[in-house]
């Protein structure tokens, strides 16, 4: 996995959220619009790499396992820095209502500091994207 570093216009980045990279993994409904996010430039946030690792290891997986889960897809990895984490802090407000995780409110963070798009599985967010200021596609 890399750390992205970007180049050309950040408004042309898809965030994915790891719904949208589990619903890969577990070949369900959406999983075209998560595959076509790979040929464009994409992020995901170190927090949702936490994530994903996590449900992985829940579903059975050893972490060797659940290592080269991760790894079949080539991942441009962010690291969750300050601007970051307070941007999540500041997002519980507006998403308090669909129930936000930490993980969810990092992607949305992510992409808020980078100006891109989202791409989820979880049709609540639709519900808060006025409130966040983030354009959100759901693949379901």
């Amino acid at each position: 996995m890399a750390i992205a570093v970007t180049t050309g216009p950040i408004s042309d980045f898809i965030v994915l959220n790891a719904s949208a990279l589990l619903a890969l993994f577990n070949d369900e409904p959406g999983t075209g619009e998560v595959i076509n996010a790979f040929n464009q430039p994409y992020l995901f946030s170190a927090v949702n790499h936490t994530e994903v690792l996590t449900k992985l290891l829940d579903k059975g997986l050893s972490p060797a396992d659940a290592a080269t889960v991760m790894t079949s897809v080539e991942l441009q990895l962010v690291a969750f820095d300050e601007t970051q984490s307070a941007d999540a802090a500041w997002l519980r407000n507006a998403s308090r209502t669909v129930g936000l995780s930490l993980g969810d409110r990092a992607c949305l963070a992510l992409a808020r500091a980078r100006k891109a798009v989202v791409l989820t599985a979880d049709k609540p967010w639709l519900q808060v994207v006025k409130a966040v200021g983030v354009e959100v596609r759901c693949i379901r």
